[in-house]
């Protein structure tokens, strides 16, 4: 669910320049056992380089509330992010893939219909050997045994981490092919998720009566209402909770460009993505924010939430005044 954001800066990913290893037989090997495809992506993964910070720093994690493991509370959201299944694209979801988990994260969100994206992934993700680094969730539109096994193809894995149902709008829906499929093995969690306001009664309505293990709602510094709506209903039946669009779809950015954190904020944040991402996570009812990006350098930012201490009840109060201003 979560949107790429339109952030300016830096772009840290550098043209690689190749190494021989004087072979002709390996060369001849690689030329046979690689695509061009394959090659992109290998070269893309191979050219950003792990953060010094990725092996020294406490991460934050939180507890996946009906079984206790922990995810990482940052990752990836890829609505119209990998939209298009080129080399480029191709290229962009290596890097950003890399730096997820050179950060220290291992959620990526997807959908049946963000366009190519699931292709994109499945096909960086089982290039570059990461399934095993990665917690995969996808999404369909409807409890379509057709539709999973698409999305099986496309992403190149027979089992996802989580398994979503996208945008519930019927109080009356039934989770009862899902929770089938978790039991066939095909799925280690099943979710709902909505980005619509208006949909938030079906949302509390099938969270009360279907009890999924997960929910994904629209959350951010400037859209609370889910606050007050689907996150206690989440907490009363132990859904985990993840954000989508948590830095409101670039809304945020663009109200404090060119203005520097306030002083009281930077004990927690280095910058504006950790400000509006570390609002969300000081809330203990949120188990992961998942902003999209097709940057590697905006990843590495965004993970920067992951570390050092969250905001206060009193400077939670604050953020949200400021926002009452922008």
């Amino acid at each position: 669910m979560a949107s790429s954001l339109g952030r300016s800066g830096p772009n840290p990913a550098t043209p690689c320049r190749t190494h021989r290893d004087g072979s002709a037989e390996r060369r001849k090997r690689m030329s046979v056992n690689l695509t061009r495809r394959q090659f992109t992506i290998a070269s893309a993964m191979a050219c950003v380089a792990f953060p010094a910070f990725a092996q020294t720093s406490t991460l934050l994690t939180r507890a996946i509330p009906r079984t206790g493991e922990k995810l990482p509370a940052v990752g990836l959201g890829t609505a119209r992010v990998f939209d298009t299944d080129d080399e480029e694209t191709r290229g962009k979801a290596a890097a950003v893939l890399r730096a997820l988990i050179a950060g220290g994260g291992r959620l990526v969100d997807t959908s049946s219909v963000y366009g190519d994206a699931e292709t994109v992934l499945g096909e960086t993700i089982a290039s570059a050997g990461l399934r095993d680094k990665i917690f995969m969730a996808t999404k369909l539109e409807a409890p379509d045994a057709a539709e999973l096994k698409r999305s099986q193809k496309r992403l190149q894995m027979q089992r996802f981490d989580l398994l979503q149902l996208h945008n519930v709008s019927n109080p009356r829906q039934s989770l009862a092919r899902f929770k089938d499929w978790k039991g066939e093995g095909l799925c280690r969690y099943i979710g709902i998720t909505s980005t619509s306001h208006e949909d938030f009664p079906a949302v509390e309505a099938v969270l009360r009566r279907e009890k999924p293990d997960f929910v994904q709602i629209d959350y951010s510094l400037d859209d609370r209402e889910a606050e007050k709506r689907v996150l206690p209903v989440a907490a009363d039946v132990k859904a985990a909770v993840l954000t989508a669009v948590p830095l409101g779809r670039g809304r945020l950015f663009r109200a404090v460009h060119g203005k520097p954190i306030p002083d009281w904020a930077q004990g927690f944040a280095e910058d504006w993505s950790q400000f509006f991402l570390k609002f969300l996570l000081s809330d203990p009812r949120v188990t992961a924010v998942i902003p999209g990006t097709a940057d590697p350098a905006h990843m590495t930012d965004n993970l920067g939430a992951l570390r050092g201490s969250l905001p206060d009840p009193d400077q939670r109060k604050k953020m949200e005044a400021l926002a009452a201003t922008l």
